[in-house]
């Protein structure tokens, strides 16, 4: 399986090729079809995974990325529930030391997920809009 375009630039996946057309699947709806092969073009530097994975939302795709395990995918949807949070207050809340609070909030950040906010007159964090609406697609909590 491999990444190919056609001529008017979308993307497919080549499933199954023959001598005049070609197989091709959609990675935003699965649907599958049959394509003259002289409107594709191969995708050079594109694995075919990564555009099946187009098919997840991009938000989701970045905190999927993001998300090195169960407790920091919880600390992002705990984010969220409270809308924002003191530094002070996330710490005395989780089972998570100083180091590894800030830790993952520097991954979040770096990915766009979380930015630095004032809340109750202290230093803390929010959502972005990101994360919110990466959050919609993997929850049903964030609907807005």
């Amino acid at each position: 399986m491999r990444t190919v375009r056609d001529d008017s630039g979308r993307r497919y996946l080549l499933v199954k090729q023959s001598s005049e057309s070609s197989l091709v699947r959609d990675p935003q709806t699965g649907d599958e079809t049959y394509l003259e092969n002289d409107r594709l073009a191969p995708v050079e530097g594109e694995s075919p995974l990564e555009t099946a994975a187009r098919r997840v939302p991009s938000p989701s795709r970045r905190i999927l990325t993001a998300v090195p395990n169960e407790r920091a995918l919880g600390l992002l949807i705990e984010l969220g529930d409270r809308e924002a949070a003191p530094v002070r207050e996330l710490l005395s809340a989780y089972d998570l030391c100083e180091s590894d609070l800030h830790g993952l909030f520097a991954e979040f950040r770096a990915a766009g997920l979380i930015r630095e906010c004032t809340t109750a007159g202290e230093r803390g964090y929010e959502l972005t809009d990101t994360a919110i609406e990466g959050l919609k697609h993997l929850t049903q909590k964030f609907d807005q």
